[in-house]
């Protein structure tokens, strides 16, 4: 029973900022990697950033210099600071996790996602 759940999504202004959040829950050993996703309609899956349990990142070419993502291993929690948001970045923004379940077991998460719109 492991669960992830995103939040901090919604709708901004361009120019403006968003921090995302995704909270990991349940029956877990311990976190790999961590990291974010996008899909808008028409489009592929695209990875956003992705993070490492040691705190390595790695971005996409596309937000490169605008979004940061972060990680607090005590809370179980991985986060996406947004920042000068353009609508090319309205998608629903999805959470992935490594996670080593505590009764065994190692699988890749997902959340539901969230919807981030950017517009005037």
């Amino acid at each position: 029973q492991v669960q992830l759940v995103e939040s901090g999504g919604g709708l901004v202004q361009p120019g403006g900022s968003l921090r995302l959040s995704c909270a990991a829950s349940g029956s877990i050993f311990s976190i790999g990697r961590m990291g974010w996703y996008r899909q808008a309609p028409g489009n592929e899956r695209d990875l956003v950033a992705i993070t490492t349990s040691g705190g390595s990142t790695s971005y996409g070419d596309s937000v490169k210099g605008r979004f940061t993502i972060s990680r607090d291993n005590a809370k179980n929690t991985v986060y996406l600071q947004m920042n000068n948001l353009n609508p090319e970045d309205t998608a629903v923004y999805l959470c992935i996790a490594d996670i080593w379940r505590l009764g065994g077991g190692r699988l890749d998460y997902w959340g539901p996602g969230t919807q981030v719109t950017v517009s005037s």
